[in-house]
């Protein structure tokens, strides 16, 4: 048996049935040629669910004691696991548009896990057009996190299309075989050598101390305004239709744009992918608060989860911290909400830099703590720590497949909860980059208008870096907008007093 971590346990504890603390994603898939759907869908369910002994925790069920989830936690093998129930294979209804499909994924994702078997699903959804077939799966928070789940996903996935699985892609010694290909294990926090010195832990302890107390330092500074550029939770948070208590009902959509679009951009203004990824969401939510409800005077602020993960561990279900962003929403010029938003994110990426990974983790838990009192009192939704989440998990940057089906895109669902009813996740896939959006349907009823927003935001950001884009035309088989960039001017950015008008927009689903 395996006990649970403190932040494992937290999303067993934060779990209602208006707030399911699973995540997610959806991947599409192209048949290969000659391929009957049916069939070979048939053939991937059978190929999951033969596995003698499952990854953990994909066959361990919860254990608890008297107290329930509060006491004492363990991960223990599930006796009479159900590969069928787990593994289930089922058809849109016609026509088998996109709409159907995140129609199909917006209700999954809104249902709970069953919490006496072990905590995932994976649907095999056939009834797409133009020859494509989808994955919906869903994990409990409690047993992984996103960069885990990457590596799970990565271990079913192959770049030679001729590759054929033998064994199930959930089995242990699948995984173990996938770690070997990686070189990578579990690195403790002390090597033998590093042991044989008693300084070093010493060292390391009162290192911890000074990098402790420089947060607490930090964290004072911002809430008596000595430091106005560190964004923490609650600290000038504003209320937002974004920040309502939600109920079970979710909203998913979906799209995609290429990395070298986005990285361009990043370039352009001298900031990082992320920086960039962050202005571009800071403009649709502006813009979609302008249109939809108000636009609030203070800016809104981002949850955006930092990986804690040592080097080399794949095995680890939780291993994140979050800093808080300040979006600049109040800013109408795109490069100056640019530079703000990168002189944010500095700034918690300072605020952290010192600090070991478990000591990120450990202060990132103790700075939630007032977020735990909120939410059960239900006064979350009037003191939010944030106004929306933003991650973004490194996917795999070359086109991979699965039993000779290429991967066509893969689209991440997360969490949604009370005081924070909008999650947008991306995942970097082959040569694009894969939003999933999802969303309380209640309180964001129109959130699938966030697409064409993101779409205009990272226009006037191309327009206000003097970026030359070419239109190109769009496949239709995936949510993409695949306008790609031709070339990037190195000069400063210039902001534009007006926005230009959308430019070939592609055709994209729906819901």
């Amino acid at each position: 048996m395996k006990k649970l971590s403190l932040v494992d346990k937290g999303f067993l504890l934060s779990e209602s049935r208006e707030t399911p603390m699973h995540v997610g994603g959806v991947s599409l898939y192209t048949l290969p040629d000659g391929a009957n759907e049916s069939e070979f869908l048939h053939g991937l369910a059978a190929n999951m669910r033969d596995a003698q002994t499952l990854l953990p925790p994909f066959g361990d069920r919860l254990k608890t004691g008297r107290l329930g989830v509060p006491g004492p936690t363990y991960w223990q093998p599930d006796p009479a696991l159900d590969m069928e129930y787990h593994v289930r294979h089922s058809a849109l209804p016609r026509p088998g548009r996109y709409r159907e499909l995140f129609t199909l994924v917006s209700r999954l994702h809104g249902t709970l896990l069953d919490r006496s078997r072990p905590l995932w699903e994976m649907h095999l959804i056939e009834g797409l057009q133009n020859r494509q077939f989808a994955v919906y799966t869903k994990t409990h928070h409690a047993a992984v996190d996103g960069a885990r789940s990457t590596h799970v996903a990565r271990s079913m996935l192959s770049a030679d299309p001729s590759h054929r699985l033998e064994e199930s892609p959930l089995s242990l010694n699948t995984w173990e075989k996938y770690k070997a290909n990686l070189s990578l294990g579990k690195r403790p926090d002390y090597s033998t050598s590093e042991m044989r010195d008693v300084t070093d832990v010493l060292k390391a302890s009162l290192d911890s101390g000074a990098n402790i107390f420089h947060a607490v330092k930090g964290f004072a500074n911002a809430w008596s305004g000595r430091n106005d550029k560190l964004a923490l939770p609650h600290l000038n948070v504003p209320r937002t239709p974004l920040n309502s208590n939600v109920d079970g009902a979710r909203r998913f959509v979906a799209q995609s744009w290429p990395f070298a679009r986005i990285k361009a951009v990043a370039k352009a203004f001298d900031g990082t992918f992320n920086d960039a990824v962050l202005a571009m969401c800071a403009g649709a939510l502006r813009q979609y608060l302008q249109t939809h409800a108000e636009l609030p005077q203070e800016s809104l602020k981002a949850m955006v989860p930092v990986s804690v993960r040592q080097p080399g561990d794949v095995d680890s279900g939780n291993a994140v911290a979050a800093i808080s962003a300040d979006l600049a929403t109040t800013v109408a010029d795109p490069a100056e909400r640019f530079r703000q938003i990168q002189s944010s994110v500095q700034a918690g990426k300072d605020y952290y830099g010192e600090m070991s990974p478990s000591e990120r983790e450990l202060f990132f838990m103790i700075i939630q703590a007032p977020t735990m009192l909120l939410v059960p009192t239900g006064l979350i939704s009037r003191l939010p720590a944030y106004n929306v989440a933003i991650s973004n998990v490194p996917g795999i940057r070359q086109p991979m497949y699965w039993n000779g089906a290429r991967m066509d895109g893969s689209y991440p669902l997360s969490i949604v909860m009370d005081g924070m009813a909008l999650n947008i996740t991306l995942v970097t896939y082959d040569q694009n980059v894969d939003f999933g959006i999802i969303a309380c349907r209640r309180s964001l009823p129109l959130v699938q208008r966030l697409i064409d927003y993101m779409e205009e935001a990272l226009q006037e950001l191309e327009d206000a870096a003097g970026i030359q884009a070419k239109v190109t035309k769009v496949a239709k088989q995936r949510p993409a907008a695949k306008r790609k960039s031709t070339s990037a001017n190195k000069a400063k950015p210039k902001p534009k007093a007006k926005p230009k008008k959308v430019r070939g927009r592609s055709t994209k689903p729906k819901q």
